[in-house]
């Protein structure tokens, strides 16, 4: 007859064994904080088209007391990898705030600063730069940007990140701006700085 072992069997690992309950818990926020993120999708979503629209984009840069064109509406975009300008679908929603670590409003406007300085880095800023050119390709098999929209764009995303080599290359042009009055078109400017003379003085004209 086999001898019955006396010894006790070592207790769980409680470090590695989760409970039903803990299991249950933790799916349980999960689903509240996505039930939040579509709450707060759904506040600014057109609902015959579900997702969120220019109209809707308008209104989200309100509540969060930022500009339409502010870059860091551009960089939420890029965030949520929207693939459409001014639309947001749920699933590109879903995806950029639960990057983000945010599930409302007054969160997503403290993750702002945060997403600027995510852009900031070297290893996410060519991405960025690159999503923003496509961000701007509105039709389908469009290549190029027309020169006014690039300019703006440019501006949007290069303007906060270079704008102290722009002033240096101003100084050293010694070109009055931006009213570029002492602009000399006889000179052998290049004539990329030709056409953007050209541009600014028709843009302010």
């Amino acid at each position: 007859m086999p001898r019955t072992s006396k010894r006790k069997s070592a207790p769980p690992n409680s470090s590695s064994v989760t409970s039903p309950e803990g299991r249950s818990v933790s799916i349980k926020a999960k689903t509240k904080g996505m039930e939040k993120i579509d709450r707060l999708f759904n506040s600014y979503a057109n609902n015959s088209l579900g997702m969120i629209d220019p109209d809707g984009i308008e209104a989200l840069c309100s509540d969060l007391g930022v500009d339409y064109t502010d870059v860091r509406i551009l960089m939420l975009a890029w965030k949520l990898k929207a693939e459409r300008q001014g639309y947001f679908t749920q699933d590109e929603w879903r995806t950029g705030l639960k990057a983000l670590g945010v599930d409302s409003l007054s969160k997503l406007k403290k993750a702002l600063p945060e997403l600027e300085n995510e852009v900031g880095k070297s290893s996410n800023y060519e991405d960025f730069y690159s999503y923003a050119f496509r961000y701007c390709l509105t039709e389908e098999k469009q290549k190029s940007v027309d020169i006014e929209s690039i300019c703006e764009l440019l501006n949007l995303v290069l303007g906060a990140q270079f704008h102290p080599q722009v002033d240096l290359l101003i100084e050293y042009l010694k070109i009055s701006f931006p009213d570029l009055e002492n602009y000399d078109a006889s000179q052998a400017w290049p004539l990329i700085l030709d056409n953007f003379v050209e541009w600014m003085r028709e843009k302010h004209s």
